[in-house]
């Protein structure tokens, strides 16, 4: 058996299509099914669509049919991407604030509210990821005064205006420190709705995404009898996944597509990578960094890193292209990551196609700020679950 196929799962209804390893190298999207009690998805600051594309997956599962009456991002690209690969759904380019009142209350619903909602018709899930960059510790601490935080805000105003049966938020954990205190303001928002609402961390490797990936998740349900956070977690909960059971198949990069094709270091970098390879390491001495890395000047061991196969991979982000951004050197290969590779690690399979945002600069920036689909796959199903019975 090829070393990439050891940790292969087995067959389990709590895996995207049974099997987590073959989902992740599906060439096809799934087959809509017909009939029967539809799941409507209303998806806020939608991005590429992960969340959205786990629900659909869970569906699919369970032998729901499934419509996304409308979802919404300020990012053409993301709007053109999310469309491509989700053809049935109706997503929008513009700014939600042209949908969803900004007040930063539960003033009643506007009339611009109410004939939206009325188009929509019943919301079984309200998912979101409002921007985080005002929130990520990765940024500095001004920007948690961002005004883009109080989008977060909208989420709120959207459950009032469309009662969904599930809100899924999901951000970074940083989130809940901005100085306005918009986060706390939303949950106290969404319980004076009647939703019971938690709050938790979670790290996504838990779920078997094979990356390091810590994420501040609000779950709100109108149900009493639906699960917890803790008990969703648990019944999808897996062993680590490395990054060889991610892209131990596709090693050698192509120029075939944007998405196969890797980026070319500069000089400088292509020494490091060398010197990486040449001398067996994963990490990249002090002395061979930018004078500005060297020291007590960087925060981040792992920055001019080299991914480690037997191990998950660190957080992905936008920046998995340079090696100055991250650990992202190949494990094998003198290059970084490919955003085919940087996809998988993010749980988008092989069908799931990021060719339309045009540019590897867009296409990076879409994979490193999207939500990995098995964490919305994980909370569809077991809610859905119950619903079968």
């Amino acid at each position: 058996m090829p070393a990439h196929q050891r940790k292969k799962t087995k067959l389990n209804s709590n895996s995207m299509r049974g099997n987590d390893y073959d989902f992740l190298r599906s060439k096809a999207p799934p087959k809509p099914t017909k009939g029967g009690d539809e799941v409507s998805i209303v998806d806020l600051f939608c991005g590429a669509g992960g969340l959205s594309l786990g629900i659909v997956e869970a569906c699919t599962s369970l032998g729901r049919s499934v419509s996304i009456p409308f979802a919404i991002d300020f990012e053409q690209k993301a709007q053109a991407v999310f469309a491509s690969n989700m053809s049935f759904a109706n997503v929008v380019n513009g700014d939600v604030r042209e949908y969803f009142s900004s007040c930063q209350d539960l003033a009643p619903v506007t009339d611009e509210e109410a004939r939206l909602a009325a188009l929509i018709g019943p919301v079984d899930f309200l998912v979101g990821g409002p921007p985080c960059q005002g929130h990520s510790d990765l940024n500095n601490f001004s920007r948690r005064n961002d005004p883009k935080n109080n989008l977060y805000f909208i989420m709120a105003r959207a459950a009032q205006a469309l009662k969904p049966k599930y809100i899924l938020i999901e951000n970074v954990l940083g989130a809940r420190h901005d100085r306005g205190g918009i986060v706390g303001k939303t949950i106290a928002a969404l319980e004076t709705l009647g939703y019971k609402v938690e709050v938790s961390p979670i790290d996504l490797v838990e779920l078997g995404v094979p990356q390091r990936r810590k994420r501040l998740v609000i779950f709100a349900s109108l149900s009493s009898t639906a699960k917890k956070i803790f008990d969703i977690i648990s019944q999808h909960k897996t062993a680590e996944r490395d990054v060889r059971w991610a892209i131990g198949d596709i090693e050698e990069a192509t120029n075939a597509s944007l998405c196969a094709t890797p980026s070319t270091p500069s000089k400088d970098n292509k020494k490091r990578i060398d010197y990486l390879f040449d001398n067996e390491l994963n990490d990249l001495p002090n002395e061979f960094r930018p004078l500005c890395h060297q020291g007590g000047n960087h925060s981040y061991k792992s920055v001019y890193g080299r991914l480690n196969w037997d191990l998950p991979s660190q957080t992905i982000t936008s920046g998995f292209y340079s090696m100055c951004m991250g650990r992202y050197v190949h494990p094998s290969q003198r290059r970084t990551l490919t955003a085919r590779e940087a996809a998988r690690i993010q749980f988008f399979p092989d069908y799931f196609s990021f060719e339309s945002a045009g540019s590897r600069t867009a296409i990076a920036k879409l994979i490193g700020n999207a939500v990995p689909p098995k964490l919305s796959f994980a909370f569809a199903y077991s809610l859905l679950e119950i619903e079968n019975k």
